[in-house]
C-alpha cells in the first residue's frame, strides 16, 4: 500500500454519505442525525473524544451536511470534518442548553417531521441529561425513526482502503505481539513487558510511516500488545483485566495486539506457554486449533454468519468440549473492535465479499487455564483469505524457561 494513501479519501466520505442519503431518500425523511462518535468518523472523518458535551452530525435529503459541537471543539471540526457547515453552543449544560443549538440547526436544515437517528436523543453519558429530538421546539414536530441499521449494513462491506488500513494494522499489531512474546519471562511483570513491547514497536512503526500515521484512538497513540490479566488459571477468564501478575514457570498466557490506523482496529491474539506445556494444556490447545481450522474452512460453504458458528460448536460437541465453551467464534471489526454482524447461531445475516471477521473459538478450563488464537479473514468469492501471518504452532507458542 502506498504510505502516503494510509487514510481514507475524501471521494469515499463523499461516496459514504450519497449511500446514506439513498436510505434517507428511501424511507422518506426528512434527513439524519447521528450521535455516535464511530458513525461521524465513517461519515466525515471527525474524530472526537465523547463527552456529557453532545456532538452530532446531520445530513438532510438534499444531501447537506451540517455539524453541532460545543464551542471548544469548533477549530477542531473545521479542520478535520468533511461537512458543509458548522453550529457551535456554548458549553453544557449552560442556558440554554446545546439541545436548543441543535434545534435551531434542524430548522436551518429542514430536519423536521419525519427523520432518522441512531439514538432518540443524545445518549445519558457521563452524567449527561437534556431532551430527547422529538422533544425540540422545530417548525413541524419531530418523529424519530432508527437509522442504525442502515448504517451498520453500509459499514459491515469494507472498501478496499479500509481493508488496506486494516492490513497495515496487522503489520504493525505482529510487531508488537512478537515483542510480547520475546520478552515474556518468569519473574517479570505483565506491565513491564507490555510496556516495553508497545513502546518499542510504537517507536519501529512510527520511524516508518510516522509522518502520514494517525491513530484517531481514544486507547492509544500507537501500535500496542497486552496480556490484560489472562496469564495462568486467569486465562480461563475471556475477559479479565490486567493485574499487574508476575509470570511463573507453567504459565498459559492469552496476548493480544493492535494498532489504530486511522480509526480502524485490527485484532491478532495467541496462546503461549511458559516452559513446556502439561498434557492437559496441550490438549486443549490442540483442540483450539481444531475449532479454528473448522471454522476457516467453513467459509469455503457458509452462505450465512451462523454457519461457521455451527461448524465450530458440532465441533465442540463432537469432542466433548462444551464445558470449555464460553463465547461465539468471532465478529466483524474495523472502526471498532467488536462490529456486527456475529459468528453466532443466532446471527444469520448472508456472508458477503468484503466482510472481515476475528475467528476465535476458546477454551477455558479454570483449573488450566485460557486457550485462543484470534486471526482475521476477508471474505472472498471463493471463502476466505487468511489476513493475519503470525504463526499459529505449538512449538511457535513455547517460550523457553
Amino acid at each position: 500500500m502506498d504510505a502516503f494513501q494510509l487514510k481514507i479519501k475524501d471521494e469515499e466520505y463523499q461516496q459514504r454519505c450519497e449511500h446514506l442519503l439513498d436510505a434517507i431518500q428511501r424511507h422518506g425523511y426528512s434527513g439524519v442525525v447521528l450521535f455516535d462518535r464511530d458513525y461521524i468518523i465513517y461519515y466525515c472523518g471527525f474524530a472526537f473524544i465523547p463527552t456529557e458535551r453532545p456532538i452530532a452530525f446531520v445530513m438532510n435529503s438534499k444531501g447537506e451536511r451540517g455539524m453541532l459541537v460545543p464551542r471548544m471543539e469548533v477549530e477542531h471540526a473545521q479542520a478535520n470534518a468533511l461537512i458543509d457547515h458548522i453550529s457551535h453552543y456554548v458549553e453544557y449544560p449552560d442556558d440554554p442548553h446545546p439541545m436548543v443549538a441543535l434545534g435551531k440547526l434542524l430548522d436551518e436544515m429542514g430536519v423536521t417531521g419525519d427523520i432518522g437517528a441512531d439514538q432518540p436523543g443524545y445518549p445519558r453519558i457521563y452524567g449527561y441529561r437534556g431532551p430527547l429530538l422529538s422533544e425540540l421546539q422545530t417548525a413541524r414536530p419531530i418523529t424519530v425513526h432508527s437509522i442504525t441499521d442502515d448504517v451498520e449494513d453500509q459499514m459491515m462491506i469494507k472498501s478496499p482502503a479500509e481493508i488496506a488500513l486494516l492490513r497495515e494494522s496487522l503489520h504493525w499489531a505482529n510487531l508488537a505481539l512478537r515483542l510480547l512474546q520475546r520478552y515474556t519471562k518468569p519473574g517479570l511483570t505483565e506491565t513491564d513487558v507490555e510496556r516495553r513491547a508497545s513502546d518499542e514497536a510504537t517507536r519501529a512503526m512510527v520511524d516508518a510511516i510516522g509522518p502520514v500515521y494517525r491513530g484517531l484512538s481514544m486507547v492509544t497513540a500507537g501500535a500496542y500488545a497486552i496480556y490484560r490479566g489472562q496469564i495462568g488459571r486467569s486465562a480461563s477468564i475471556p475477559h479479565m483485566l490486567a493485574n499487574n501478575i508476575t509470570f511463573e514457570a507453567g504459565d498459559v498466557m492469552v496476548g493480544e495486539s493492535t494498532a489504530p490506523m486511522w480509526g480502524y482496529i485490527s485484532e491478532l491474539e495467541r496462546t503461549w506457554f511458559l516452559g513446556r506445556p502439561s498434557d492437559a494444556q496441550k490438549r486443549l490447545f490442540d483442540h483450539m486449533i481444531g475449532a479454528q481450522d473448522t471454522a476457516f474452512k467453513a467459509f469455503e460453504t457458509a452462505r450465512l454468519t451462523c454457519d461457521i458458528d455451527n461448524a465450530v460448536r458440532a465441533y465442540f460437541a463432537k469432542h466433548e468440549l462444551e464445558p470449555y465453551w464460553r463465547h461465539h467464534t468471532g465478529h466483524a471489526i474495523g472502526l471498532r473492535s467488536h462490529e456486527g454482524p456475529f459468528l453466532d447461531r443466532g446471527d444469520k445475516t448472508a456472508l458477503k465479499p468484503g466482510m472481515i471477521f476475528t475467528i476465535e473459538p476458546g477454551l477455558y478450563a479454570p483449573e488450566v487455564g485460557g486457550f485462543r488464537h484470534s486471526d482475521m479473514v476477508l471474505v472472498t468469492e471463493g471463502g476466505a483469505e487468511l489476513m493475519t501471518f503470525y504463526p499459529r504452532d505449538l512449538d511457535s507458542m513455547i517460550i523457553p524457561v
